[in-house]
């Protein structure tokens, strides 16, 4: 019987420090995103309008406009890339023309051009 009540705290032990560390890994995964973004918000956009950018796809989103759009970096700097074909895939390289800065310049709308 005492083994019974040993192996019950024991296994509720471990429930309790799994829950600790997936909760510490979340929040320090939000917190790192959030002083990436205050720290983007203190620098000049590495990015200017009407200018062109090869950089490689990271991942597809929906954008506020309701179409696919493909995310990618200049220099740590996010474009979210309109009009990209559906050929186009994570990991292809494009070229891009940024169109305009959000709200902060901490990431930017681009067109499509091609294939890098």
């Amino acid at each position: 019987m005492d083994y019974v009540l040993v192996a019950a705290g024991v296994g509720a032990a471990i429930v309790v420090l799994a829950t600790l560390l997936l909760w510490r890994r979340l929040s320090s995964g939000s917190s790192e995103s959030k002083r990436a973004h205050e720290a983007a918000q203190e620098r000049e956009p590495p990015v200017e309008l009407g200018e062109t950018y090869e950089f490689g796809v990271t991942e597809f989103t929906d954008h506020h406009s309701g179409e696919r759009v493909a995310v990618g970096k200049v220099e740590g700097f996010v474009l979210f890339t309109e009009d990209v074909p559906d050929a186009v895939s994570e990991g292809d390289v494009i070229r891009a023309t940024v169109t305009s800065f959000n709200r902060g310049e901490t990431s930017a709308d681009a067109i499509f051009e091609g294939a890098a």
